[in-house]
């Protein structure tokens, strides 16, 4: 037997050389995977110091298997494909993920985790509307049920968050607009629907101050989650007014981006970088629709895979654990920045 001390069991995935929802599946039920998985699953058991917690874990699941994934809006892209991507990792671990979406209301939020915490899931990825949550309701649910939160962070709520590294996202676009062009103005709704547009001003605004560079925000009306008519709207007035102090412009979110390149289509702007172009376009997100706008969209990109297989680790070792961590872990993952041509 080894003397290697594994102390969860993402490490005996690890060094099992097998993915962690696989190895999860085979403690739920062994007869679930293959039998020459069973047995290099078995070998390393019997190879290294490693027993998992079976009394926790199987506590856990006298509840039920199910898995509650929460999103604000599954119309956007952005929660449909880290949706999509957390579901499959749990039918790949053998649980029973069970989809919801808030619409963007808060009642509607209310209903769904009332709903959760009766039927006593395994654990609940939860990605609150945020400004709009009610946050004793997040509290009451987080404290009940074995909670990860994601993309939207609720401090001191949950056992755990994963999300972006929003100061990422902007230093990344901001240093690329400046490098190749004037620097940017920072283009975003003046009521955000989602906390991470606060974070990624703020940052626009340390990074401008930290180059000794004159920040402009442009705020354009709009409520709710419609961003793609916000930011179209939002364009031509700031367009038309003149508003615009430089011909680099940096969108909060690639929704919002998408209506500003229509807008500027239907005032006859080319954006780019080419001769006879009038304005460059840079945003965030990596809208899975974004590569495909005209132009093509530069953005800096969420790590879709590796938030989702984070969330999933993570709720994993929370189960592993009984349902509580000593102390509640927060990841941020760092964005991948994607040169197109709308910059």
């Amino acid at each position: 037997m080894s003397e290697h001390k594994i102390r969860n069991m993402e490490e005996f995935a690890a060094l099992s050389g097998l993915s962690r929802p696989t190895v999860s599946k085979y403690f739920n039920d062994p007869g679930s995977v293959r039998p020459t998985t069973r047995k290099r699953i078995e070998d390393a058991l019997e190879r290294y110091d490693f027993r998992p917690n079976i009394y926790a874990m199987n506590q856990n699941r006298s509840l039920t298997k199910n898995v509650g994934i929460v999103v604000p809006y599954l119309a956007d892209p952005f929660f449909a494909e880290i949706a999509r991507i957390i579901e499959l990792r749990c039918i790949e671990a053998g649980f029973s993920p069970i989809l919801y979406s808030a619409h963007g209301e808060q009642k509607l939020e209310k209903e769904i985790l009332e709903g959760l915490t009766a039927l006593k899931p395994a654990g609940v990825f939860l990605a609150p509307l945020g400004r709009l949550s009610d946050r004793g309701a997040i509290e009451r649910f987080c404290r009940d049920v074995p909670t990860v939160l994601f993309d939207s962070n609720i401090e001191d709520m949950g056992e755990a968050f994963v999300g972006s590294d929003n100061f990422s996202f902007v230093q990344q676009t901001v240093e690329y607009l400046c490098r190749t062009g004037a620097p940017p103005c920072f283009f975003e709704m003046r009521t955000p629907a989602n906390p991470n547009a606060n974070k990624r001003r703020k940052a626009y605004l340390q990074i401008m101050d930290a180059a000794g560079l004159e920040p402009h925000v442009i705020k354009v009306d709009g409520e709710g989650w419609g961003f793609e008519e916000i930011g179209r709207r939002g364009a031509h007035e700031v367009i038309a007014t003149g508003r615009l102090p430089t011909d680099t412009v940096l969108c909060s979110n690639d929704r919002l981006a998408i209506g500003f390149l229509s807008a500027c289509y239907e005032r006859g702007l080319r954006v780019g970088r080419g001769d006879g172009c009038a304005i460059r376009v840079a945003s965030h997100d990596d809208h899975p629709f974004s590569r495909f706008t005209c132009p093509s969209l530069t953005t800096a990109a969420h790590e879709y895979e590796a938030v989702a297989d984070k969330c999933m680790n993570t709720l994993f070792s929370l189960i592993e654990a009984g349902g509580r961590f000593a102390a509640r872990e927060e990841t941020l993952i760092p964005a991948r920045l994607i040169l197109r041509a709308s910059a």
